[in-house]
């Protein structure tokens, strides 16, 4: 790939062809990956560490940190924010590689369906990541895990685990969540932005 091409496929992702695919650019590539990338190893960071069960021995600390954290929220987190970015850089790689001009997109119908469509699957994918988290994580922290140690052979198949900082780690799924519902209420919006401009009650750039 030549580098005017990697030069147009960058410009597109930084510039999308429409006001709130702008923000939401500033939105989801500094806002809400700084927020996971700082504070999320600050909250999440030693979790595994200061994990600890009744009997405190590391062969059930770590059994049990396993099956409370099948994944752990950064892993999840990050995963998430490369899935949703895929639809739009494939777009833009698209009209890089056609030489489309951003300012183009919003004149032709067959590139403006491609780019709802790129939005929409940002929609669908941001949809199934929050209904993931919930799956997961939940909505609230306990400070209490009862963990089954049956498959170690131990005397008692329960027993009782501490989750360090379970207010802030609470706090902090929150936010995910109110992330994730601004994406998609930007995304929509966006779609709507693209509809009046192509309905002409708004002026295209």
């Amino acid at each position: 790939m030549s580098p005017n091409y990697i030069r147009s496929f960058s410009e597109g992702c930084l510039r999308p062809p429409t006001v709130i695919g702008q923000f939401h650019t500033l939105f989801f590539g500094s806002i809400r990956m700084f927020f996971l990338g700082v504070l999320g190893f600050a909250v999440y960071g030693n979790e595994a560490l200061h994990f600890s069960c009744d009997p405190d021995k590391r062969e059930v600390n770590l059994f049990c940190y396993n099956q409370f954290r099948p994944i752990t929220p950064q892993v999840f987190w990050a995963l998430q924010l490369v899935i949703v970015l895929v639809p739009g850089a494939f777009f833009h790689l698209y009209a890089a590689c056609k030489s489309i001009k951003q300012e183009d997109i919003l004149q032709k119908s067959s590139y403006t369906g491609f780019y709802i469509f790129s939005v929409f699957l940002r929609i669908i994918l941001e949809v199934v990541a929050f209904w993931l988290q919930i799956q997961l994580f939940g909505f609230k922290v306990n400070a209490i895990y009862m963990c089954d140690v049956g498959a170690l052979e131990k005397k008692f198949n329960i027993t009782r685990c501490m989750v360090p900082e379970h207010f802030e780690k609470t706090i902090f799924l929150i936010a995910m969540y109110t992330f994730t519902v601004i994406t998609v209420i930007l995304c929509v919006a966006e779609i709507f932005e693209i509809s009046c401009r192509r309905l002409g009650f708004l002026k295209t750039q």
